[in-house]
């Protein structure tokens, strides 16, 4: 079933070829065979593509997250012998979890980005 468009172009590339002659027969076909692929690629419909998930912060975009591990394990070996000094075991529990604490939290706020 040819539609109005591609029985012009037909006709067109027909009347060209007889007015050009046979050596321009090659580039009227290829013209007219484009033409027709470009409409039909044009009346197909567009494939649906997948939503892509948010991109998780990586180490380049948040270097404070590093920078913060390391400075809770330097800190956490005065903080531990002055809390197991002063208060005994359970300062030292509870020093830590402040440590374990502040980390998470931080993690936790940069995943929500």
């Amino acid at each position: 079933m040819a539609t109005d468009d591609v029985r012009k172009d037909l006709r067109a590339a027909v009347a060209a070829r007889q007015e050009l002659g046979p050596e321009y027969e090659a580039e009227i076909i290829e013209g007219f065979l484009e033409r027709l692929d470009a409409q039909r690629r044009a009346t197909l419909p567009q494939p649906v593509q997948a939503p892509q998930p948010p991109a998780h912060p990586s180490r380049e975009r948040d270097p404070g997250g590093l920078a913060l591990a390391i400075i809770s394990i330097v800190a956490a070996i005065p903080i531990t012998a002055i809390a197991a000094d002063m208060i005994g075991p359970f300062g030292v529990v509870v020093s830590w979890a402040g440590l374990v604490g502040i980390n998470l939290a931080r993690s936790v706020s940069r995943r929500r980005y």
